[in-house]
Parts: structure tokens; sequence; C-alpha cells
């Protein structure tokens, strides 16, 4: 009923197994971590949206299912000079991030990354904040090496609302959530990027610095299993991988924080909706390249 699910017959059966089956995964991990809040590293998983589902049905509809090349991350973000402080959130800042969006079942992460981050960029620099298109991104971004639904890179994203001059409005442009054919009308584009910053791969250190002084931005990590039922704390994984070639999913990183155990984190803006996680955010381990989240990362420079 809260997350308006409805079955046939057999299918409720198939579904109530694989329920079952993931709340007791559920329960071993938050047992295994009852003493949250004084370790280091932590986190709480729980029942959400995605509890009727399998790891595989999950990544085929909500992860990058097409190989991505993060090689298009080659450095050119200018570090400043620290020091740096304990914490920034760019919600808090002002007015400056849009609400948390839902992708649906559609593996476009990474046009949410990009327009997030084109929206946070642009009300920086205006102080107008303006929901963007995903779907004209999925529909009209493929001859930059993205895929739709599929799949693609905020970064290659950033690249074709350069070169095409502009991206329309979430309003004149709305989100479908289905491969669909472009139909981008210059006239009403109403956000443009001047020119594309990567950040060095695997240069942790540099992500902070932008985060801290310019706007937010996006990046690319590894998703495994327990991620899916994200609750609340620290995310942290031995299971992951830290290269770029296992990077399945974009997101934007809107901030960074210590917890009172020296625990550094990132506070990280996703598009499941927002009864996943912290109000639709998480937290995952910083400093690490925790699960490859260093290798792709990127801001545009705003068009004003």
């Amino acid at each position: 009923m809260q997350h308006k699910k409805v079955y046939e017959t057999e299918e409720y059966h198939h579904r109530l197994l694989i329920f079952s089956e993931n709340r007791r995964i559920i329960d071993r991990h938050n047992a295994a971590n009852h003493t949250f809040t004084s370790c280091s590293f932590s986190n709480i998983v729980g029942l959400n949206q995605f509890s009727d589902m399998t790891f595989e049905e999950f990544k085929k509809f909500f992860l990058l299912t097409e190989p991505q090349n993060c090689s298009a991350t080659k450095g050119s973000h200018v570090r400043k000079s620290g020091p740096y402080p304990d914490f920034v959130d760019w919600r808090r800042k002002g007015n400056f991030v849009t609400t948390v969006k839902n992708q649906g079942f559609c593996g476009s992460c990474w046009s949410f990354s990009t327009s997030g981050c084109l929206e946070s960029v642009n009300a920086i620099a205006t102080g107008k904040v303006i929901p963007l298109s995903e779907q004209q991104l999925i529909d009209c971004a493929k001859d930059f090496n993205n895929h739709g639904c599929l799949g693609g890179l905020p970064s290659q994203a950033f690249e074709y609302i350069r070169y095409n001059k502009g991206l329309m409005t979430e309003e004149d442009y709305p989100y479908k959530g289905i491969d669909g054919t472009c139909h981008f009308e210059p006239g009403l584009a109403a956000a443009f990027v001047l020119d594309v910053v990567n950040i060095t791969s695997y240069d942790e250190k540099a992500m902070v610095d932008a985060v801290t002084w310019l706007n937010p931005v996006t990046f690319s990590f590894e998703v495994m299993p327990d991620f899916m039922h994200y609750k609340e704390g620290v995310y942290t994984s031995s299971q992951c991988r830290n290269t770029a070639d296992r990077v399945n999913h974009a997101v934007l990183a809107v901030g960074y924080g210590t917890e009172k155990t020296g625990a550094l984190y990132w506070i990280v803006k996703n598009s499941w909706g927002t009864t996943w996680g912290l109000d639709g955010y998480f937290w995952i381990e910083r400093g690490k390249n925790m699960c490859g989240l260093a290798a792709c990362s990127s801001y545009p420079l705003p068009s004003v």
C-alpha cells in the first residue's frame, strides 16, 4: 500500500518470496551494525520501494547497463589552496539545489546527475532555480556516446548541451522515462554550457575543492546489492571495485561532512525519489575513492 504495488496472483507469491529474502538480508545487516553510532563507518538499511526486486532486476531497470568510458574524464579543474571547512552543503547556502527527482524504470541516472548539476551551477550564477529536462538528454544526446535508458555519462551529456546550444526546461520537455524521438526546440533552450570541466580521475581532493569553492559536482560509482536497501548512515563497501570500468550509477555531490567519530562522507543527491534513503539523499565514505566515485567527476561552466 505504501508504494502502491499491485500484483497478479502468481506474481504476488513470487514477489513475496523476494521480499522475504530481502527482509532477512536487511535484518542481518542491521543486526551486525547495531553499534552504528559508535562505528567509524556504518550504515542502516531498510525496506523501500525496491524490496520486492532482486538485484538483477534492479540493475536492469535502474543502473547503467552499457559499459561507460570514463576515460572521457581528463583533468581540467584547477585546484585552489586550502584549508577546507569540515562541512559544506549547497542546500543550506541558498536555493541552489532542485528537489529530488525520480528516474523510474529507466537507466537514466546520468541525465539526472547532469541536469541536477547544471541546475545548481545556473542557480549559483543567476540566482534563479530552473528545473531542466532529463528527457531531452535521453532522446537527443546519443551522438555523444550516451544510450538513453541504457546509460551515459554526465561529462558527455555536458558536451552535448554545449555543442547543441542549450537544454530545455523540464516543463517544456517533460520526463517520460522511455527512449523517444528528439524534439529539441532551440528557441526554448533555458540553460547553456560554455565549457565542461572534468576533474582528474581518482583525484578526490579536487572534488572536495570544487564542491567547497564552486558548486556541486557529478560523479559515478559502482552500486552493489546492499546499496539498493540503503536508509541512513555513511555507506561503505568491501565488495565494490574502485576502477572506472565498473561504475554503473551517476549522482550529484552537493556537499560533504565529518562525523563526530572522524568519519568523512559525501552528501549525495540521488534520482530514486524521496522515499529512498535520506529523503532521496545518501552519505558515502569520502577520501578512499569508495566504489570508484572519484573516477568520473565533472561539472559545467555556465553560459549566462
